[in-house]
């Protein structure tokens, strides 16, 4: 049986724009997983009569309804009155979610406020969904054919809530098992590649290919589904050779978390040292690389060479190619990579110099162009992008580039 999900997000501070909803993507990219289909997501301030007219709106086209926020102890959190409410149930004290309360509040020596018991009333005959990141539990419960599931508001509970608490309660709802695996693609646009496997994806009904377009790269998911995970899996396998063929060297990897993890883990597996050498993007390749745990086993340090005087000072590049060729180009690029590699001794030395915008450049190098280099072994690889973008896309962009240039690299010395 396939289900359709709504997710209604409760808070006036995301309706007013406060504060991002990001607590919508967690609970729709796991639905997804799930093979869930969501139609619908939408946002309602902290008013009862408006959040029980979206619930009646949401029941009338959804068999799972899941919502997030106002599980809290203050006057406006009022998700749980409401629903219980709107579904014909009575909310009734949970003696073992209340004693769990007073713990947290005994364990970090604050008094518990009368306000704090309103989270231990839960609809009558839900299951409680233990929150092991907060005190707010969540709840869920089966009313007139529809699942109502109930999540605490804040992201770093309700991340966890939605994978170790719902989707255990999601998936028994299936009589099927489904597996998915997510190919990761860089280098192309969403368009193109929609367009070389769209005849594939609209011809298939299990599995299935879907397409999603993220921040400078496509991810195409290959889910199955069979009785048990095994047979789920066998066949997603084929449409991945399909796609390894397709795409080829396009496809970064396949489950992983992201371009950096793949280029450090690659990096780790050889033995090698990075260095970098960054003038528009600021040190953001070296954060994307530091924002990973063990980051240090293979990064050494990097120069943010933001002016010319820098890049010759501390990078070594010679100050003729700045007067002769300018700081934007490939030769500058390739005396940053060489020289951030000696200078911080490491194996590979990257660099990216270019125009960020949106003032500067000139007709011969427009706002957009950036020049990449990486060096290994006393040999260069380059790359030109003209990327036309706003600055901080400008910027994100340069980053990745820089990282797939790396990881291209680094396969191309594969025996």
């Amino acid at each position: 049986m396939s289900h359709c999900a709504e997710i209604i997000a409760v808070g006036t501070e995301i309706l007013l724009g406060n504060i991002v909803n990001s607590d919508a993507q967690t609970v729709a990219q796991a639905l997804s997983e799930l093979g869930i289909n969501v139609y619908y997501n939408t946002v309602v301030g902290d008013n009862p009569e408006r959040l029980k007219s979206a619930v009646e709106i949401a029941r009338s086209r959804a068999d799972i309804i899941i919502t997030t926020g106002g599980l809290g102890p203050t006057f406006d959190d009022l998700t749980k009155q409401t629903l219980a409410e709107a579904f014909g149930k009575k909310l009734v004290l949970h003696e073992e979610e209340l004693l769990k309360i007073h713990r947290y509040f005994e364990k970090i020596g604050r008094e518990m406020t009368a306000n704090n018991e309103q989270q231990a009333w839960l609809p009558e005959g839900c299951t409680v969904l233990k929150n092991d990141w907060g005190t707010a539990p969540g709840c869920a419960f089966e009313a007139d054919g529809v699942h109502v599931i109930m999540l605490p508001g804040p992201p770093r509970e309700c991340a966890p809530m939605m994978r170790e608490r719902a989707m255990p309660y999601l998936r028994a709802l299936s009589d099927a098992t489904l597996v998915s695996h997510e190919v990761h693609i860089f280098g192309m646009g969403e368009g193109a590649v929609e367009n070389r496997i769209r005849h594939i994806a609209e011809a298939m009904d299990n599995p299935t290919l879907a397409p999603y377009a993220k921040e400078g790269e496509v991810l195409l998911r290959v889910t199955g589904r069979a009785e048990d995970t095994e047979h789920a899996d066998a066949l997603t396998q084929p449409v991945l050779t399909m796609l390894a063929e397709e795409f080829s060297d396009l496809i970064y990897g396949v489950d992983v978390p992201s371009l950096a993890d793949v280029v450090v883990s690659a990096l780790r597996e050889r033995g090698l040292k990075l260095a970098t050498a960054e003038s528009c993007t600021g040190g953001l390749l070296s954060k994307m690389v530091t924002d990973l745990p063990g980051a240090s086993d293979v990064f050494l340090g990097g120069v943010c060479a933001y002016h010319n005087e820098v890049k010759t000072r501390l990078l070594g590049v010679p100050a003729e190619i700045l007067e002769t060729d300018g700081a934007v180009s490939r030769v500058c690029a390739r005396a940053m990579a060489k020289g951030a590699a000696e200078a911080i001794g490491a194996d590979v030395g990257v660099s990216i110099t270019g125009i960020a915008g949106p003032d500067g450049g000139s007709p011969e190098k427009p706002v957009g162009t950036v020049y990449l280099s990486v060096w290994k072994d006393g040999a260069y690889w380059d790359k030109k992008l003209s990327h036309q973008a706003y600055r901080g896309g400008v910027r994100n962009m340069a980053a990745l580039h820089a990282l797939d240039l790396i990881r291209r690299v680094l396969a191309s010395g594969e025996e």
